[in-house]
C-alpha cells in the first residue's frame, strides 16, 4: 500500500467549535481511512502555515482521493493537501528506471 501525507488547516469557524466543544479528531480520521482498506499513522496539529498534518496509508490513489474528496467537501476544512509518499526502494527503482528515459528540454 502507498503512504501519503497530508497537509490540512481549519476554517475560523471550525476553531471556534473546537474552542466550544474540544474534540480529538483522530479517531475521525481513523474512521475515514480504513473505510476505504487503508490505516492511519498519526495525526499532527502544528504552528506555521499548516494547522495540521496526517500520515495515512492506502490501497491505492484512487481510495486515498476519495478520502481527501469526502473530507474537503465536508466545510470543515479551509485548505486540504496530499501528497504520495515514495519508498527508499521505490525511489531507487525510478532512478534505475529513468536511465532509460532520453529527455529533451524545450526548445533545444
Amino acid at each position: 500500500m502507498a503512504m501519503y501525507l497530508t497537509r490540512f488547516s481549519y476554517t475560523p469557524e471550525t476553531w471556534a467549535r473546537m474552542i466550544d466543544n474540544p474534540e480529538d479528531r483522530r479517531e475521525a480520521a481513523r474512521t475515514y481511512i480504513e473505510s476505504v482498506g487503508g490505516k492511519l499513522h498519526g495525526f499532527w496539529y502544528a504552528f506555521g502555515e499548516h494547522d495540521g498534518w496526517n500520515l495515512w496509508e492506502a490501497p491505492d490513489n484512487v481510495s486515498m482521493a476519495a478520502v481527501a474528496l469526502a473530507i474537503g467537501a465536508g466545510g470543515a476544512l479551509s485548505s486540504i493537501e496530499t501528497t504520495v509518499l515514495l519508498s527508499v526502494e521505490d525511489t531507487m527503482e525510478a532512478l534505475g528506471m529513468a536511465k532509460s528515459i532520453s529527455y529533451r528540454p524545450p526548445a533545444a
